[in-house]
């Protein structure tokens, strides 16, 4: 049996690399895309050490040129490509009145055109193979929060790229699905700009706005992209799962 290929953006901290940890442990070959070359070295020797197949991948993507050398290098290297996990992604802090045009476009094209792209490029390659897209939203793309304006946006749009790119690749094999997580505790807020000590009473706040009573781990939701990603999951696609604690259920009260 051959063994199967995943492509994971973002995979040098969080989700991203909790998922590619996971896809290797299950015996897949992994192409790990990110930007921070040291952290990516680390996951590769974590992964090598454990007896994983992975390959790193120093990429901006918000460059064409670049998203199209990570996939024709993953092919070159693997041969196929089974799977496509879009993990890559910043949170900037802004409301209605204060985001600016360059902040809007920043996060609009990492957390959106970099991942129109990558799914684009790489459809020829999971045609051939019936695979899978598992695209990693937020329950800020099915709630509204306040001061986080386009990083709600940018997610939402995620989730309706997800079931729109579902219905068109559904012909051609091609499962299509996004995971929609609460807060998770990675570097993405302090990346964000938030500062240690207010970080720290977010995630205990955290422990208030989420029923389930605390954060989660990007373990947790790395497992369930890989059942996604999976043949388990063959008969689902266009969805949007929440992975949060409860939180998409509540109101402000």
């Amino acid at each position: 049996m051959l063994e199967k290929t995943i492509l994971i953006t973002g995979a040098s901290s969080g989700i991203g690399r909790a998922a590619a940890v996971l896809f290797a442990e299950n015996g897949w070959k992994v192409a790990a895309v990110g930007r921070n070359r040291a952290e990516l070295e680390t996951l590769r020797d974590e992964v090598h050490a454990k007896g994983g197949t992975l390959v790193i991948q120093f990429a901006d993507l918000r460059l064409e040129i670049e998203v199209e050398k990570v996939i024709d290098d993953t092919i070159n290297n693997f041969g196929r490509l089974d799977a496509l996990v879009n993990a890559a992604g910043i949170i900037l802090n802004g409301t209605i009145e204060n985001t600016t045009l360059d902040a809007w476009d920043e996060m609009m094209n990492i957390n959106l055109r970099v991942v129109f792209s990558a799914m684009q490029k790489c459809v020829p390659h999971l045609e051939q193979t019936k695979g899978s897209i598992v695209n990693v939203s937020s329950v800020a793309g099915i709630r509204s929060f306040p001061n986080v304006l386009a990083y709600c946006v940018s997610k939402a749009a995620i989730d309706q790229l997800t079931r729109c790119s579902a219905l068109e690749l559904a012909p051609k094999g091609i499962r299509v699905n996004a995971v929609n997580p609460g807060v998770v505790v990675t570097n993405l807020h302090k990346r964000g700009g938030m500062a240690d000590e207010d970080y720290e009473g977010f995630l205990e706040n955290s422990k208030k706005t989420h029923p389930i009573g605390r954060t989660g781990t990007p373990e947790e939701v790395a497992e369930l992209i890989y059942y996604l990603a999976s043949e388990k999951a063959g008969w689902i696609t266009g969805a949007t799962y929440l992975i949060d604690g409860g939180r998409g259920q509540t109101c402000a009260r």
